[in-house]
């Protein structure tokens, strides 16, 4: 019976800690200095997350940041990848605590408190994911995943960011995101912020996708009407 008991209580905490995992999509709503609705998206994926804020009106992008993160406990320690507000923090760890539950993340000891979005679920490309190569004219151009310039893709149950992103330089290119779905092997992205043009907010891409071997090929017409075939690595 006591070996029931023991059973039972540490089924009954798994099932707890998978319940408040951050895995998934957060959002927070603030007012500006002009009285703007400012919408701030998190994505966390197994082991990188992503920050955005832009204006939940018109999608004007305002900043974004992200990296690696982990969390012992209630203690979350972030690296710092890319900052579009101050590149010299790229490099550098924060640690702050958490207090999380199913539908709440907050930041102790700031303002900032997060309500969930999705839980990462649906959602079968769910995950971080980085540019591996392309494929023009029928021959594959492979793209080294390991140096320092990325394109990475963030992906909830429900969300989609891309950010371009130099490590080394510090270099911030570019990022844009929203909504997506995916139903019979089309993926399409609803976009609510571009930080390059803000009039590609509210437009919606349709692409083909499928993975082999464990790639994510991607195929279609970009926001700039040109084919593309893209190749993408799930990020370890």
């Amino acid at each position: 019976m006591r070996k029931i008991i023991i059973i039972l209580i540490c089924t009954s905490i798994s099932f707890g800690m998978k319940a408040q995992t951050v895995i998934g999509a957060w959002e927070t709503f603030t007012t500006s200095e002009n009285g703007d609705s400012l919408r701030s998206v998190v994505i966390f994926a197994d082991g990188y997350q992503v920050l955005t804020t832009y204006d939940a009106t018109t999608g004007k992008f305002i900043n974004s940041n992200g990296g690696t993160w982990k969390l012992e406990g209630d203690l979350m320690t972030e690296k710092v990848e890319f900052d579009t507000d101050n590149s010299e923090r790229v490099g550098t760890e924060v640690a702050f605590k958490v207090i999380t539950t199913d539908s709440v993340l907050e930041i102790v000891g700031s303002d900032m408190k997060l309500n969930r979005i999705d839980t990462g679920i649906p959602g079968k490309l769910q995950g971080a994911w980085l540019m591996s190569g392309r494929i023009r004219e029928g021959k594959t151009q492979a793209r080294d995943t390991n140096g320092p310039r990325k394109t990475m893709k963030i992906l909830s149950g429900t969300r989609f960011q891309w950010i371009a992103y130099n490590t080394e330089t510090k270099e911030f290119m570019g990022t844009g995101g929203g909504t997506y779905t995916t139903v019979a092997g089309e993926y399409t992205e609803n976009i609510e912020f571009f930080s390059r043009d803000d009039s590609k907010t509210g437009r919606s891409l349709k692409f083909d996708y499928e993975l082999i071997d464990g790639a994510w090929h991607h195929s279609g017409l970009s926001s700039k009407g040109d084919p593309i075939h893209e190749i993408w690595s799930s990020r370890e």
